[in-house]
């Protein structure tokens, strides 16, 4: 074990940094509509969160097509750049620095983001799955079903990887210091690994090279085009809901680590599952990734002080990310390294809305021991 922890220095994406609290990624609706814009109250939220290590923004669509939750940002039109540009200024104005998640949902998805259409995945397979939709006749949003989708066409497979690409190059237009590519948690990237959700009988499926094909392309046209050491990945190796249960899933994800270091990528983001009952990730998994992997790994998943100084100390990972906890104090570093009570999450507005529960949640004051409920760090 080292003595590094928490609130030892690092370097992450090619910058020396104070702490390792990352920001994670956390979807929160709350674009301009119509036009999936991002806007001045989203601005504000990151600006508040820019003591962070690194941000990882909310996952944004890299094209219409990439659609499949309302509300969520886009980056494949002047509007929508011209908005992060405001983001990232608001950003850059108080020191921080911020990677653009890029999102292609593929399967999770509804007809109704895509004129009628079905989403679109690597095989027609039905699966169990929901995503947020607001109705528009009343406004108010649920969760509901995702039909069977349609098989991308291996034309269409290839237009993806380009759609990546431009998404990336109008990330970097917009002012953002690099892109994290989603390839986790059942959307499309994840869909091409897995045997449950890829059965093509093109290139891209059938052995495991061909399933890691899209991935492989998608990184290196985004490494291409802005640079390995601004390129980073999120990947969700234990995930076995929403139909990803695949038995080769873990070989799949090892050798993926193999190709992400030869490609000098600037991290591995790991998704550990946050629910009860989930699949928990091995030491020895974590031991091999580490042997394949030996660039920055962000882990992020329930994570409070003690946890994340085990797996820092052990060598499992370089950095850790906080999805809910952030969202609830924006100045969490702060509050970590001091010891300090965390606000409550307020997961009734997680999804759409306004400044409550989003850009409502007040910094430490000397006073807030007085005003609970607060969870321990």
């Amino acid at each position: 074990m080292s003595k590094v922890d928490l609130f030892s220095g690092g370097t992450l994406a090619g910058r020396d940094v104070e702490h390792r609290i990352v920001m994670a990624p956390m979807t929160r609706a709350r674009s301009t509509q119509p036009g999936d814009v991002p806007n001045e109250t989203n601005a504000l939220y990151y600006a508040q969160r820019a003591t962070a290590a690194l941000i990882v923004t909310e996952a944004t669509q890299i094209s219409p097509q990439g659609k499949g939750y309302s509300f969520t940002p886009g980056i494949h039109n002047d509007d929508q750049v011209a908005g992060w540009r405001r983001v990232t200024g608001a950003v850059h104005k108080e020191g921080g620095r911020i990677f653009l998640q890029l999102w292609h949902v593929g399967r999770m998805s509804h007809p109704d983001f895509h004129n009628g259409e079905l989403p679109v995945a690597p095989s027609a397979i039905p699966f169990e799955g929901q995503i947020w939709k607001v109705d528009p006749a009343t406004g108010v949003g649920a969760m509901v079903d995702c039909p069977t989708p349609r098989a991308l066409t291996t034309q269409e497979v290839r237009q993806v990887v380009q759609d990546f690409r431009q998404a990336a190059r109008r990330a970097i237009d917009a002012g953002f210091a690099g892109v994290e590519i989603h390839g986790a948690n059942g959307y499309l990237i994840d869909q091409f690994l897995r045997t449950t959700s890829n059965q093509r009988t093109d290139e891209y499926g059938g052995t495991r090279e061909n399933r890691l094909r899209f991935l492989k392309e998608v990184v290196d046209a985004v490494s291409q085009e802005i640079g390995a050491e601004r390129t980073g990945i999120r990947l969700a190796p234990f995930l076995t809901a929403r139909g990803m249960d695949c038995p080769d899933i873990l070989p799949t994800i090892l050798d993926a680590a193999s190709y992400l270091q030869s490609r000098g990528v600037a991290y591995v983001h790991l998704v550990e599952a946050d629910w009860d009952d989930a699949p928990q990730f091995t030491e020895a998994f974590r031991r091999e990734l580490r042997a394949r992997f030996a660039r920055p790994i962000i882990v992020a998943g329930l994570y409070d002080v003690e946890r994340a100084n085990w797996v820092i100390s052990h060598g499992y990972a370089d950095f850790v990310a906080f999805g809910r906890k952030y969202v609830a104090n924006p100045d969490l570093p702060y509050r970590l390294a001091n010891g300090l009570s965390l606000a409550n999450f307020d997961g009734s507005t997680l999804f759409g809305g306004d400044a409550r529960g989003y850009s409502d949640y007040p910094a430490w004051t000397e006073h807030e021991e007085e005003t609970p409920p607060a969870m321990p760090a």
